[in-house]
């Protein structure tokens, strides 16, 4: 089972994978150039749903059909 983090450091919000970065799979699509963010519905939030749907899944096709339910 994978395990999923995150931090709101001073450089901004990190997501982590099973203690490495989390990709933000922007070659999926670029929701955002500003990084990952949390706790509202906008394009960094998407760009986290997104990059942990296809690390979860691991099926881009279905990350991307699911991204916006899952951000919200």
């Amino acid at each position: 089972m994978k395990r999923f983090s995150g931090d709101r450091t001073i450089d901004g919000v990190k997501a982590w994978v099973d203690g490495r970065l989390l990709d933000p799979r922007l070659d999926l699509h670029r929701y955002t150039a500003n990084g990952f963010e949390w706790s509202y519905e906008g394009d960094e939030p998407r760009q986290l749903a997104l990059a942990i749907l296809a690390e979860h899944l691991n099926d881009p096709a279905e990350a991307r059909t699911l991204v916006e339910p899952f951000m919200k």
